[in-house]
């Protein structure tokens, strides 16, 4: 009671309490909130000059995305394909509102006669002809008496717009992309200039790198020089070690020996009586009996050599009916196989020669024979594939109308009921070798049974080679052990503990945020979005559970949005300030030498170049080279170049020949393969400027 009292005369108290508590978690809220803060963080998956795309509009699209692609994309892909068609779609609609490009309705319509919804019976008249009032009646009677299948043409509408807009867009852009007869002019001139040379290469390669030093400053200022050579993205270096949950040499022995026990009978005897378990070699009820000792059930197909296991089906073809082959291995499964039925010449490997005419089952358009025309051709080159020495290859392919011509008329093996009838009924009765004509709806063909082979009705009782319980615990412990030895010492010894368990470990660089797929384990979002959590510093450690196994994880690196450091640009710079060096050291060792002595001083000799151009300038015996080959052609015939900084080392050059390309009355040709070639161009890299230029703030990552 003294304590009910006590509260009751502070109630005031208490109350202001209570009251400041929610004040403090009210202002929490916005501080804290999406709103406060325009949405950005909670509710935006990116940002296109300003414009959101919003978390609801983007998960819509990737459901709609979802039940469009099914299975064919993982949930990443999916994520990737939709805010690609997002942030395409946003800076082209910016582009659209600023240049006042916008689509009618009956510019819809005009647009849709050109697309594959013209097709569509729906808007089709009487006559099957895409109709407008049709259309425009059609998707009326639906907003009236089908919502569902009118909400669902709305989503397509908008698409179609947006196709529309595009189109006029681009169209816009590449009527004022052209070239001029006198580009046409220059192009062929570059194809078709040519220049026969003599040149002395000295190689880079014939200083060793060894000999040339580089200081990190010198990287660092060749970085800085070259700024936008070297800009990168957030990126994640990791290693890991992999435990993968796979069958032991024990379990593998034990699958094998699990099929072996069930060959024979068990025989068991008692005082009085003797008791026989069938076992797979003798049952009489061989479908049960692998219904409840196999991973495979009963086949009961007659198959053909090539369709049965490769391992085993030359033993299977041999064996009579009732025998047994086995345990044999074949991929993942111990199997043994009995032969329960056998037909002989069950299958046939034939050739033909097809004879088509105009009118038969699938002819081909170009094909205008007659069908007399066809039986007359089939009885002549009949006569010349029954002579002795007659090439049938040969023959089917000179004169077969059918695919298979380009294999000699070769249609493989096949069983009964495959092949038309009167085809199937000559290579089922006529002997290996036999040759004659039929006629079937496809034309008159020329057949030659080429061989003919039994098919078999084999039972197989399999067992899967998988890990036991055994197997995966002691799985778990390694990778438990491992993980443990590595978060207790320092971070650089993940290596050496993996080593001393002889335990292999795989480097990933340069993983970035949106990446899925990790080399040796498949798609992990979950290990990438660890790497790139804010709260994992370089050299944590994780274990990560994993569909097939177990991988202990480690960051290693990150790498931060902007121009590279020193260090990690050093891998590219490094050959480049080399090669530098080189060529200079090369050009003050060979100043005021002619070919002969630049030739002998290096060890090298004088080589030719025939027939260079400009536009594909590669030289015979040292690749590409297009300032040496541009260098040939600024020379007069018999002069000599001066040392030339190459791709590959220090050249010298002697023009031996010029051989000025012929000359055209008229270069409209060059000028239209130029104008097609550049419009060609535009969508892609029209829309590629504009992305680069935008400015997006990506989030996704935050979210999937």
């Amino acid at each position: 009671m003294a304590i009910l009292e006590n509260i009751r005369k502070r109630t005031t108290v208490l109350i202001l309490i209570i009251g400041m508590a929610l004040f403090a978690f009210v202002i929490s809220g916005v501080f804290t909130s999406g709103d406060f803060t325009g949405g950005k963080v909670g509710s935006t998956v990116a940002e296109v000059n300003d414009e959101a795309i919003t978390m609801d509009s983007f998960n819509a699209k990737i459901e709609q995305a979802q039940r469009q692609y099914g299975q064919n994309l993982s949930s990443t892909q999916l994520v990737n394909r939709v805010y690609d068609q997002e942030v395409r779609g946003l800076v082209l609609n910016q582009q659209f509102e600023d240049l006042g490009i916008d689509v009618e309705s009956d510019q819809i319509v005009d647009f849709i006669k050109n697309t594959g919804y013209a097709q569509d019976p729906s808007f089709q008249d009487e006559n099957g002809v895409f109709n407008a009032e049709v259309f425009k009646t059609t998707i009326a009677d639906w907003r009236e008496t089908n919502p569902a299948l009118y909400d669902n043409w709305l989503q397509i509408e908008k698409s179609i717009m947006q196709s529309a807009k595009e189109q006029m867009y681009f169209n816009m852009v590449k009527a004022g992309v052209g070239a001029t007869l006198t580009e046409g002019e220059f192009d062929y001139k570059l194809a078709n200039d040519k220049v026969d040379v003599q040149y002395v290469r000295v190689p880079y390669t014939s200083i060793a790198d060894s000999t040339i030093t580089v200081s990190k400053d010198e990287i660092a200022a060749y970085v800085k020089e070259h700024k936008d050579e070297y800009k990168q993205e957030p990126a994640r270096d990791i290693r890991f070690v992999y435990f993968e949950e796979k069958a032991s040499g024990a379990d593998e022995d034990a699958a094998k020996a699990y099929v072996q026990g069930l060959i024979e009978d068990k025989v068991t005897t008692g005082t009085d009586t003797t008791y026989v378990d069938k076992q797979f070699k003798n049952t009489d009820e061989i479908a049960a009996f692998l219904d409840s000792n196999s991973d495979t059930k009963l086949d009961t197909i007659y198959r053909a050599k090539k369709d049965l296991p490769a391992v085993a089906a030359d033993t299977l073809m041999n064996l009579p009916n009732g025998q047994v082959y086995g345990p044999y291995r074949d991929g993942e499964f111990f199997k043994v196989s009995k032969v329960t039925g056998r037909k002989a010449a069950g299958t046939v490997k034939a050739s033909h020669i097809l004879f088509a005419y105009e009118g038969a089952t699938r002819a081909n358009p170009e094909i205008k024979r007659t069908k007399e025309e066809a039986e007359a051709e089939a009885k002549k080159i009949l006569v010349e594939a029954k002579k002795g020495d007659a090439d049938f290859t040969a023959l089917a392919r000179d004169n077969s109308d059918g695919p298979s011509a380009p294999r000699g008329g070769d249609l493989g093996y096949f069983q009964e009921g495959v092949m038309a009838d009167e085809f199937n009924d000559f290579c089922f009765s006529n002997d290996v070798d036999a040759i004659g004509l039929v006629e079937t709806e496809f034309g008159f063909h020329i057949i030659k049974v080429d061989d003919k082979q039994d098919i078999l009705q084999v039972a197989t009782l399999s067992r899967k080679i998988e890990p036991s319980d055994e197997t995966i615990n002691t799985l778990f412990t390694n990778a438990t052990k491992f993980e443990m030895s590595s978060l207790d010492a320092d971070a650089e010894s993940f290596g050496d503990i993996a080593k001393e368990s002889e335990y292999a470990v795989r480097p990933v660089n340069k993983l970035k945020r949106m990446d899925e797929n990790l080399p040796g384990l498949g798609s992990q979002r979950n290990i990438v979005q660890w790497a790139f959590n804010d709260d994992t510093s370089v050299g944590d450690i994780k274990r990560f559970d994993l569909a097939s196994g177990y991988a202990v994880v480690q960051l290693t690196k990150k790498f931060k949005e902007g121009v590279m450091e020193t260090e990690d640009a050093s891998a590219t710079v490094l050959p480049k300030i080399r090669k530098e060096k080189k060529a200079a050291q090369i050009i003050a060792a060979n100043k005021g030498k002619d070919l002969q002595a630049l030739a002998k001083d290096n060890n090298v000799t004088v080589s030719n170049g025939s027939a260079l151009t400009r536009k594909s300038p590669t030289i015979p015996g040292a690749g590409r080279e297009p300032l040496v080959v541009g260098k040939a052609f600024s020379l007069e015939e018999g002069q000599s170049s001066g040392l030339i900084e190459g791709e590959t080392g220090i050249f010298m050059i002697k023009l031996t020949k010029k051989i000025p390309a012929a000359e055209l009355q008229n270069f409209s040709t060059f000028g239209q393969t130029l104008t097609t070639a550049n419009r060609n161009a535009v969508n892609g890299a029209v829309y590629n400027a504009l992305k680069e230029a935008a400015e997006i703030e990506d989030n996704r990552a935050t979210f999937y």
